[in-house]
């Protein structure tokens, strides 16, 4: 990672830039309370119902990825991926599957490091994600590090087997 104007400003702060780093099945208990704490923030926690063995199962394939942040050894937060195909551009790209930032650290330029580090691991290609519409913070927050924010509408359809 380069080092960035907010690189200074946490240290003169005296907190030391965030650690970030690739996630290994090892990491799947703090990623899923981590994922438990994103869910809560957005009063979406029964939709989380992944178990840390899946998880882990999860991480082990090669088309998934998550960055975990860290401060002092511990996770502060993380950013996750899916590696997909645009049938429309024949353009590979990475489906941004979430962000998030402990509370006490948001503010920190936290996030703005895992998603400089997600760019890293992109090499080029573009990433893609949802925002709701309602979380204008968050998209205050994509504008500022540059990202285009369309409004789109997301349909779900699950049918219900026999």
């Amino acid at each position: 990672m380069t080092a960035t104007t907010q690189d200074h400003d946490d240290e003169a702060r005296g907190r030391a830039m965030p650690a970030i780093r690739r996630a290994t099945i090892d990491d799947a208990s703090t990623l899923r309370a981590l994922m438990g704490e994103l869910a809560a923030y957005q009063n979406q926690a029964a939709e989380v119902t992944v178990s840390t063995g899946r998880l882990a199962e999860l991480l082990a394939r090669p088309g998934i990825g998550y960055l975990v942040a860290e401060r002092d050894g511990t996770a502060i937060g993380y950013v996750s991926w899916v590696e997909r195909v645009s049938l429309w551009t024949g353009q590979d790209y990475l489906a941004l599957d979430d962000l998030y930032v402990c509370s006490g650290e948001r503010g920190a330029r936290v996030g703005e490091h895992l998603m400089h580090a997600l760019a890293e691991v992109a090499e080029g290609r573009v990433i893609r994600w949802e925002v709701a519409e309602a979380n204008v913070p968050a998209q205050r927050f994509y504008q500022r590090i540059g990202a285009a924010v369309y409004s789109k509408k997301i349909c779900r359809w699950q049918v219900a087997e026999d």
